[in-house]
């Protein structure tokens, strides 16, 4: 999940009927996942890393298979069905908004990579260029456009009222903000860069607008608190998350071969993260609590 357009209301609807088969009760595998010898992981599409971290787990003695999802709406609810083991494509932000809106309880497993999210400009060319008055453009769908204010509050160019992890533009102290922003589609802030001082641009959409992450004039990235909802993650169901095998499966990212594999295939983009699960487990808990707060 390099860029996650769409957030779990945005599926709500086409996702009714699976959900209501397979969400609800996480934990529908009786035997342990590892028992007899595969590990099958969830993926939306599969890449050299798949490759290679499957190799590193065939060399300690773990075989691997992948199953390929179209779209981000199925490996969420076929972990929770028990039909794969692990999945692995989302970020704790996603997670989160999928566990409170599926009432499940999927729990993430180990960490892989944050790809940043930046701030460009066809303006500007630094951050102190930015002035009061100026616009920023970001993404509308609830979790991108939480990440990009927190990349601007940590650009410095706007403030909260009180602190969040999930923030949305009525959390923005416009009187203490330098830039007011303007939420558009996420195809549309590359579309907006000629009519705004900035953009909070997604990296699937660089390219669109012939842009490369270097331009970024600002970007979240591994030692950013706020961007930590958003590294990518293995996730199991609640009761196989501590399951030995599982977790030696997840670890096995952060292995030399799987991370070049890595950084070839996002032309280094990816910032390697290992963090503890507790700490993914936490992080989860409380972007869920705030998404919950946001609904109050």
């Amino acid at each position: 999940m390099r860029s996650q357009r769409l957030t779990f209301f945005a599926l709500a609807t086409t996702l009714g009927l699976t959900l209501t088969a397979c969400g609800g009760e996480s934990g529908t595998s009786a035997e342990n996942p590892a028992d007899d010898g595969v590990v099958t992981i969830g993926v939306v599409g599969e890449n050299s890393t798949h490759e290679a971290l499957q190799q590193v787990a065939e060399e300690n003695g773990v075989t691997v298979e992948y199953v390929s999802f179209s779209d981000y709406q199925q490996p969420n609810p076929a972990l929770s069905s028990g039909e794969i083991d692990l999945n692995w494509f989302q970020h704790p932000a996603f997670l989160a908004d999928y566990n409170n809106n599926a009432e499940d309880t999927i729990t993430p497993v180990g960490s892989t990579s944050i790809y940043p999210l930046g701030l460009y400009s066809e303006e500007y060319t630094s951050l102190d260029q930015f002035q009061e008055g100026d616009t920023v453009a970001v993404p509308n769908d609830s979790i991108n456009l939480s990440r990009g204010l927190l990349v601007l509050e940590e650009a410095g160019l706007i403030r909260f009222t009180s602190e969040t992890t999930a923030p949305t533009e009525f959390d923005i102290d416009e009187e203490n903000s330098t830039v007011s922003v303007t939420p558009v589609s996420a195809e549309q802030t590359v579309l907006s860069l000629d009519s705004v001082q900035g953009s909070i641009v997604n990296n699937d959409f660089l390219a669109d607008a012939g842009l490369e992450a270097d331009d970024a004039l600002f970007e979240d990235g591994a030692d950013s608190e706020g961007a930590r909802a958003y590294v990518n993650l293995f996730a199991a169901q609640e009761q196989w998350a501590e399951d030995e095998t599982l977790q030696q499966v997840a670890g096995f990212y952060h292995d030399p071969a799987v991370l070049e594999a890595e950084a070839n295939e996002t032309d280094g983009t990816a910032v390697p993260l290992q963090l503890e699960q507790q700490e993914l487990e936490d992080i989860t808990t409380r972007y869920a609590e705030d998404l919950q707060g946001q609904s109050e």
